[in-house]
């Protein structure tokens, strides 16, 4: 055999199509099987997406619209079996849900970490788009660190991007990496050549253990709103940002109006930890903030001002 002449199955291992060929069949094979199409009834009506297995205790992992206004939905799987799945519990400010199976599921998928992804990286989303069972789509990251406005008024941070084709009914999906670990929830449709999917890593977790097991997430409230604005040169020095969050608004009878805070006020820090966005602050209002007094650093009238506020639980969220 010359030089030129080489094995077809050489040709096939060396072929960079192949391979990636190869890693999406691996991914589709191993969770395929664990993702559901779910049919919903509420007051809107008949609804569909997708969800995944996520416990070997039969709790599905979906998007918290695809579940508004539902208490049970079906779930049926790719082998044909369709199971009823309750809903245990819903986080429209973070746009996820959890449901409990009445029924025997396939295996849970593996979670992975969205915080080791790169911009780059091959990405498979897999769901029920359209009604379709079992659909397939590959792309690649194409951002990090997104950020996406929920209909409940609060921000998902750290969205990915992807250019991987989502349809109507893929929401509540699984975003895989390579390794065939579900690093996202696919959420939205953001124009053609934009997915977007809420990330899987330690905060998003923290909200699925306590949605599987409270049926909600508690979250603190300040009750503030606020603008980003650039800070004079000899203050950004000071605080060591070049930003803080203005308050443009706070509410009656809020933690912050209990607190003294008023509109003009920029804050800069809140318990030790910098402030220049309203996100900012959301991160940081989380269970561990409700009853507890935190110092808040604000710039007001020429002067660094600490005043304590004691954040409240948010509800009818």
């Amino acid at each position: 055999m010359g030089d030129d002449d080489v094995a077809p199955d050489e040709l096939a291992a060396d072929d960079p199509l192949d391979a990636y060929s190869r890693v999406v069949t691996r991914v589709a094979d191993d969770l395929l099987p664990s993702m559901a199409s779910l049919s919903v009834r509420s007051r809107r009506g008949l609804g569909t997406g997708s969800a995944s297995v996520v416990s070997a205790e039969g709790i599905l992992l979906t998007s918290a619209h695809v579940v508004a206004g539902a208490e049970r939905a079906e779930a049926a799987f790719a082998d044909g079996t369709a199971v009823d799945a309750d809903v245990i519990g819903r986080d429209p400010l973070s746009d996820l849900a959890v449901l409990g199976s009445r029924g025997d599921v396939p295996a849970p998928v593996p979670l992975g970490d969205a915080r080791t992804l790169r911009v780059g990286q091959l990405v498979v989303a897999l769901g029920t788009p359209l009604g379709l069972a079992g659909s397939v789509t590959a792309g690649i990251v194409s951002n990090l660190g997104r950020s996406l406005p929920t209909a409940a008024g609060r921000v998902v941070d750290e969205v990915i991007q992807t250019d991987a084709a989502l349809n109507p009914g893929n929401s509540g999906g699984a975003l895989a990496d390579g390794a065939g670990r579900m690093v996202g929830v696919n959420t939205a449709v953001a124009g053609v050549g934009l997915g977007l999917a809420v990330p899987i890593n330690p905060a998003t977790r923290a909200i699925i253990d306590a949605l599987v097991a409270h049926g909600r997430v508690r979250r603190a409230w300040l009750g503030i709103a606020g603008a980003q604005v650039r800070l004079a040169p000899e203050l950004a020095a000071r605080v060591g940002s070049q930003t803080g969050l203005q308050v443009t608004g706070v509410v009656a009878g809020s933690p912050a109006e209990a607190a003294g805070i008023r509109p003009g006020d920029i804050a800069v820090s809140l318990d030790g930890t910098g402030i220049v966005t309203a996100t900012s602050i959301q991160r940081l209002m989380v269970e561990g903030a409700i009853d507890r007094e935190v110092e808040m650093t604000l710039w007001r009238g020429g002067a660094l001002v600490d005043v304590f506020v004691v954040p409240r639980e948010l509800v009818g969220s």
